[in-house]
């Protein structure tokens, strides 16, 4: 999500005209996206939480803030897809708001995200216009830009065996593996490397609880965690990974970031017993979504 926030924070200023006329919701017979971008009530420039895509499924993780910098958390959001401004959309859907982290995390500065399920068949750069359902009227836009290859493991992609450190690797020294507040101890029994050796589902998320750099990342390990207690009696392994070298954004990525190849944080990979990703996130993930997840591809 490093790199994931700064998409759409121009976009505004390059759809001329951020107002209109009549609502999208109004205007069903709106033929291109640009006709539904001049709608009026506010218009602002989406905030994405994901970025690396690949042609095929999209999932598209984005907040909406309005021009006094106020997130907008309703349940729903209608969401248009387009080849460019002034074509006619080629998909609408509707996004999902989903809680971000658990009871009791460290508080992100948003309380939900908005997520979309996307199918996009080649690469491109897509343009995106997002409202969120009932209260003011509001539209984000943004774009989307889906590229030959995503740069991380992509579904069906076997994952690097990574040895990733654990408590008996560290001598039991959380220091070392983790920033959480409050750790969960159970996330550090298990390399990358052990489970594929072991032939063993996991879930293994790439975060940092204590340097997240987005508006939403922190809480995505008390996700993982809260999952891991939930499938305590299954052999899926849970594991947790910091992305700074010594723990320190000032030293850089660690070695296991880019042995993924990881260009943003936080993720979340669930891999089969063949050692190849089943199902992946970037960003944040609510607990619903994983838990849907671990069933459907590791249960």
């Amino acid at each position: 999500m490093r790199s994931a926030a700064v998409v759409g924070l121009a976009v505004c200023s390059i759809a001329a005209g951020c107002g209109g006329s009549s609502s999208a919701q109004e205007e069903p017979g709106a033929t291109t996206l640009k006709a539904l971008v001049q709608a009026p009530g506010e218009d602002v420039a989406i905030v994405p939480g994901s970025a690396d895509f690949g042609p095929g499924r999209v999932r598209l993780t984005f907040l909406v803030v309005d021009g006094k910098g106020r997130v907008v958390t309703r349940p729903s959001a209608r969401v248009w897809l387009a080849g460019a401004l002034d074509a006619k959309p080629f998909q609408e859907t509707t996004a999902r708001s989903e809680p971000i982290g658990i009871e009791g995390s460290d508080p992100a500065e948003a309380d939900a995200v908005f997520v979309a399920n996307l199918d996009v068949a080649k690469p491109g750069t897509y343009w995106v216009l997002a409202e969120p359902v009932g209260g003011k009227r509001i539209q984000a836009l943004g774009n989307v830009v889906v590229k030959k290859r995503a740069a991380a493991p992509a579904v069906g992609d076997p994952v690097p065996a990574s040895d990733t450190p654990t408590l008996e690797s560290t001598g039991n020294d959380l220091a070392r593996l983790t920033t959480a507040k409050k750790p969960d101890l159970a996330l550090y029994k298990s390399s990358v490397a052990d489970a594929l050796r072991a032939h063993a589902p996991f879930v293994v998320t790439f975060a940092t609880p204590a340097y997240c750099t987005s508006r939403t990342c922190g809480p995505v390990v008390d996700v993982v965690s809260t999952l891991r207690e939930r499938h305590a009696n299954s052999p899926i392994r849970f594991i947790h990974v910091e992305i700074y070298r010594d723990n320190d954004p000032a030293k850089g990525e660690n070695r296991w970031v880019r042995e993924w190849k990881l260009p943003s944080e936080p993720w979340v990979f669930l891999v089969g017993p063949d050692g190849k990703v089943r199902e992946r996130f970037e960003g944040t993930v609510s607990v619903r979504e994983l838990d849907a997840a671990v069933r459907e591809n590791l249960g």
